[in-house]
């Protein structure tokens, strides 16, 4: 019988370099405020957000990403052509086929690298980050690129009270490569698929195939809505503030650090009363910072994290060899929780 030569990658895996893209409107409260009875006390009271991102006509999710993937290229300090995957966590790209990664990985400039999406929700940067730890270690790829991008504008409605204010556009990015010491921990995630309609579209893309347009949702004015994205607001709230708690003390036990031993802590920017909920459920010490993005960006689903973490370092407050622990949580319900070194 033949012999499989094995694989040879390298030892461990790290983040050798961030790059985040936000798109040029920044949308304030007040502009959510006039399709709905509520008010901006009562926004940022929810959810912490003040302003978010909406994306132009240009402000595509392959040119917000491909931005955003430029910046972690050059951070990491190598050259596109030595990007051997690309993977891009998404759930706003409308064109089925192809891959939109294998379009950025092209104008990348990119020496053919694998190229594929994942639809993982607001868990999806952890979920790209994992496969690109598998493929450094397993060699299948020495540097991968993991994409984290939304235009979540587009899935909003802007009639629902309950999440019309919520979600922001962007692209996150970062570059995984070999490192001589453990830099990623391991991945604690999961899904939880009888909690699925927690989050989900309203709507599916084949009922507008079907053509029974009198069976779908309609706005203010009597037009068909398109597809967005709703929620049950309070479920999901107290599953990610019990249940994610205790996914990312696993992580944290996984890679066996302490709570005083963390730096920086930077979980998908869902709500901030989320956020908080976790912080003190985690007894995280003082000296720990905490990713509070939300409050300017609002929930970018994938590209939460990514957005977070580059915002941290610009400001200085964190800081290259950083020990963060990143945890996302969204429709599914899945999720994914590590920690990691940062760039």
């Amino acid at each position: 019988m033949a012999k499989i030569k094995p694989s040879k990658g390298a030892p461990y895996a790290r983040i050798l370099g961030v790059g985040g893209y936000r798109p040029t409107r920044v949308v304030p409260n007040e502009v959510i405020l006039e399709k709905i009875d509520s008010s901006d006390e009562w926004i940022r009271s929810r959810s912490g957000i003040e302003t978010r991102h909406w994306a132009g006509p240009e402000e595509t999710v392959a040119a917000m990403s491909i931005e955003a993937a430029g910046k972690a290229i050059a951070d990491a300090g190598i050259g596109a052509e030595r990007i051997g995957a690309v993977v891009v966590s998404t759930v706003s790209h409308f064109s089925q086929t192809p891959a939109v990664a294998t379009e950025i990985a092209d104008k990348l400039g990119t020496d053919k690298a694998a190229a594929f999406d994942i639809s993982a929700g607001c868990a999806g940067f952890g979920y790209g980050l994992t496969l690109a730890k598998g493929m450094v270690v397993e060699g299948s790829a020495e540097y991968v690129l993991v994409i984290g991008v939304e235009r979540l504008s587009d899935l909003t409605d802007l009639e629902d009270r309950a999440t019309a204010f919520l979600f922001g556009d962007g692209a996150g990015a970062v570059v995984v490569g070999p490192s001589q010491e453990p830099a990623i921990g391991p991945t604690v995630w999961g899904s939880e698929g009888d909690k699925a309609e927690t989050i989900k579209q309203t709507v599916p893309w084949d009922r507008f195939r079907i053509g029974d347009l009198g069976a779908l949702p309609v706005d203010s004015e009597g037009n068909v809505k398109f597809p967005a994205i709703t929620q049950e607001g309070q479920a999901v709230f107290r599953w990610a503030v019990y249940e994610m708690a205790k996914v990312a003390q696993q992580a944290l036990d996984a890679a066996g650090i302490s709570a005083d031993e963390l730096d920086v802590f930077i979980p998908h920017q869902a709500n901030v009363r989320i956020i908080d909920s976790m912080v003190k459920t985690l007894k995280l010490p003082e000296h720990v910072t905490v990713a509070r993005d939300i409050r300017t960006t609002g929930n970018t689903s994938a590209a939460s994290i990514p957005l977070a973490m580059e915002r941290l370092l610009a400001t200085g407050e964190a800081k290259s060899g950083d020990t963060a622990l990143v945890i996302g949580f969204g429709a599914g319900l899945v999720y994914a929780a590590t920690v990691v070194t940062l760039p």
